[in-house]
């Protein structure tokens, strides 16, 4: 199993980021789909995530109304739009699977390399 996630970059405090995590190696429209970060000096927290079908979507405070999750279950793809970007927001982010679960609760199954995305002021 494989989750290649990629998008980061550096961008401007006000700017937008598309994150894309591609999965592989796995039935992918049997697995929750969350996206987490982490900065540094601090722990990995949740960000973002999606139910197998897409029906539901659970939002973090931090970045509520700021972020939108989506998946392509015919592209094996989960994505993670991020607008109105803050510093605070610099982190690695990981994409992460849970079968038939949400990666919000427990240990997800599976979990993504990581992609740094940097927010200048």
């Amino acid at each position: 199993v494989q989750l290649q996630a990629s998008g980061g970059g550096l961008v401007q405090a006000g700017g937008s980021l598309r994150l894309s995590c591609v999965a592989s190696g796995l039935t992918f429209n049997t697995y929750g789909m969350g996206w987490f970060r982490q900065a540094p000096g601090k722990e990995r927290e949740f960000v973002s995530s999606i139910t197998w079908g897409g029906g539901v979507k659970y939002v973090a405070d931090s970045v509520k109304g700021r972020v939108t999750i989506s998946r392509d279950n015919a592209k094996n793809t989960v994505y993670l739009q991020m607008n109105s970007l803050k510093p605070e927001d610099t982190a690695v982010y990981y994409c992460a699977a849970s079968k038939y679960s949400d990666p919000r609760r427990g240990n997800p199954d599976y979990w993504g390399q990581g992609t740094l995305v940097t927010v200048s002021s």
